[in-house]
């Protein structure tokens, strides 16, 4: 009686439902086997929609979110260098002062229409989605609007701006034959003596070229050759070797200082605990595979790829192309641009990981720049300042000036 009332229960229940027909007869209800899972099942009349299916959200056990490589550092806090990640910094910021100087330089008359401008957000370098003139404003001793007769409003250079100008041309005119010597010491690194003009171009505030290169070249017809291919594309290429120029700065420190060049690299030897090598002996014992150094002059594209011979080609190529830089440095999208004339691979950023004495990885893991640590003091200055570099940072102080401090003789 008991367990026919069990059943009719079940039948009016709202969240459980009887799959056995409904079978008047007494006797029959208790012929039927109860399984022991269907016996505990229904010695309870409460339903089971109230019990939880997961995990009240404030019980949860929160996942850390992964960092985005767009976002996160490249050097541990533990061994970051304020004074080198300050620099990528300043990049970041008088980004829109550099883009913008190039472009206007390029425009008739140094002038542009603010509506115009405000759709060329990569050119300029100014996020996008924000206004133009907000970015202009901050650097009112550089440029200026007015509204031209069209009505329209223009931006353009003030005067002040463009006696800097002159000045850069100045400095541009004295310092030809070092950027000439610049671009052979590139042609003879690279792998068929030859590079895109388009590249040269792309990456001439990298290394102080002057926009109008591609035409100056045609003054020294006994270093280089332009060559038009079927496609149009320009190559320079080199005319003559020249020996005293395939020196790397690498070499000429190590006839200064022998010491400090063995130490700038380390490729060591694997070798068992049986040995017991204390610290010294274990970096003679590297020094066998350090030494000698494989000259950046020489051909890379030669030697099989993942040969030490040709990873010490690969770090001392890298080596010598940061040494022709301005600053000492470059950032990742500089060093892929000339990935195939140096012979480098996709691992490069390990490869620099792995040489912590000689380069300094700041930056971003998505937008990297690497630093040649022996070109900087300790407080980040610059031992050796290029003129065009001098020039560059008075042009950065003047850009966060306001124009009273200029009246008041700031100069």
């Amino acid at each position: 009686m008991v367990l026919c009332l069990l059943i009719s229960k079940l039948k009016t229940s709202k969240t459980l439902h009887s799959t056995f027909p409904a079978y008047p007869s007494r006797s029959f209800l208790v012929q039927v086997p109860l399984k022991p899972y269907l016996s505990l099942f229904l010695s309870s009349s409460f339903s089971t929609s109230f019990l939880p299916t997961k995990t009240p959200k404030k019980l949860r056990t929160k996942r850390k979110k992964k960092e985005s490589p767009r976002t996160k550092l490249v050097q541990h806090e533990s061994t970051r260098v304020p004074h080198f990640e300050q620099l990528v910094q300043r990049d970041s910021l008088f980004r829109f002062l550099t883009r913008t100087k190039e472009f206007l330089s390029r425009q008739p008359e140094h002038v542009l229409r603010l509506d115009d401008a405000g759709k060329l957000y990569r050119e300029l370098g100014f996020p996008r989605g924000r206004k133009v003139l907000r970015s202009i404003e901050r650097h009112p001793l550089i440029f200026e609007t007015y509204r031209h007769t069209d009505g329209k409003m223009w931006f353009g250079f003030t005067d002040f701006m463009e006696e800097l100008l002159q000045e850069e041309r100045s400095i541009m005119e004295s310092i030809e034959k070092d950027r000439i010597s610049k671009v052979r010491k590139l042609l003879m690194m690279s792998a068929n003596k030859r590079i895109r003009l388009s590249k040269i171009h792309h990456t001439r505030l990298l290394f102080g070229i002057p926009e109008d290169f591609r035409d100056r070249v045609a003054k020294y017809p006994n270093y280089f050759r332009t060559v038009v291919e079927d496609d149009g594309t320009r190559f320079l290429e080199l005319v003559n070797w020249d020996p005293s120029l395939a020196v790397s700065a690498l070499e000429r420190e190590f006839m200064i200082d022998e010491d400090r060049v063995k130490k700038a690299f380390k490729f060591p030897i694997k070798h068992g605990k049986s040995l017991d090598l204390d610290e010294i002996d274990a970096r003679k014992l590297n020094l066998l595979n350090t030494l000698p150094l494989v000259s950046p002059y020489s051909d890379g594209s030669e030697l099989d790829l993942w040969t030490l011979e040709a990873e010490k080609y690969r770090v001392g190529v890298i080596h010598e192309f940061l040494s022709l830089t301005l600053e000492q440095r470059a950032y990742i999208h500089h060093i892929v641009e000339f990935k195939e004339e140096l012979s480098l691979t996709k691992h490069t950023y390990q490869m620099l990981q792995k040489q912590p004495r000689t380069f300094y990885l700041a930056g971003t893991e998505m937008n990297w720049v690497v630093f040649l640590r022996d070109a900087y003091r300790e407080d980040g200055e610059l031992i050796k300042k290029d003129p065009q570099v001098v020039f560059n940072e008075k042009l950065y102080k003047y850009a966060q000036m306001k124009e009273m401090e200029l009246n008041s003789g700031v100069r």
